[in-house]
């Protein structure tokens, strides 16, 4: 998709600043490219480099701030089977690895770094809603049937923390915050109250209206998917 052009009344003097909720963004990524699920991690990094770029039309790049977790890698047990899993062989576990020596070759790219939290084995919906209706027992359960609950801490607040000390130091001028997430208005809201333009990609996704009224722009540059 051709860039427009920014009219003369938007072009800052200082640069831009893109920060990417690397979940949000690669969710989103198998949804709006096609193919986009059997796309290596060279691929998809050169294709968020190639897209994240598609924002600046003369203007200069502070830097692309990429947040993310390293990949789970304990070995738990399977309720199930008995069996040890070693979640650092899974195929999750392997691609996050490789996606993220990708971004670290990359021009003006650093990785912000949350951490994964285990949790419990958790017990697939339909089967819980059969378990619940009496259609199955436990005792008909597959190891298939169970997955570990994983959960993502500590990214949301360095994001937050960013936009705060970007926005405090006068570094930039603009900020384009690739997300979805309306837990990031109170960040938008400083930053606009410090005079920073600050502008959404959704990626095209349906978004809250309390961050929609929040921001300054809305704007993506990825393919426009057949459906949300």
């Amino acid at each position: 998709m051709a860039p427009n052009t920014i009219p003369e009344y938007l072009k800052l003097d200082k640069p831009v600043a893109i920060l990417v909720d690397g979940a949000f963004f690669l969710n989103r990524y198998r949804v709006v490219y096609p193919n986009g699920s059997t796309h290596t991690a060279q691929q998809i990094a050169k294709q968020m480099y190639t897209m994240l770029l598609s924002h600046l039309q003369g203007e200069k790049l502070y830097r692309i701030l990429f947040y993310d977790c390293p990949p789970f890698m304990k070995k738990v047990q399977n309720p199930i089977s008995k069996q040890p899993v070693d979640m650092s062989k899974t195929p999750t576990a392997i691609f996050r690895q490789e996606f993220h020596k990708e971004l670290k070759k990359m021009r003006k790219v650093a990785i912000r770094l949350g951490y994964l939290k285990g949790f419990d084995w958790k017990i697939d919906p339909v089967k819980t809603r059969d378990l619940l209706n009496g259609k199955i027992q436990l005792s008909d359960l597959t190891e298939n049937d169970v997955s570990y609950d994983i959960q993502q801490k500590g990214v949301d607040i360095k994001i937050g923390l960013d936009i705060a000390s970007i926005t405090q130091k006068k570094l930039v001028d603009r900020i384009i915050l690739v997300s979805g997430d309306a837990d990031f208005v109170p960040v938008a809201k400083h930053a606009r109250r410090e005079g920073v333009d600050f502008v959404l990609d959704p990626m095209w996704k349906h978004i809250d209206e309390s961050l929609l009224e929040h921001v300054d722009g809305i704007k993506s540059y990825c393919p426009k998917p057949t459906y949300p």
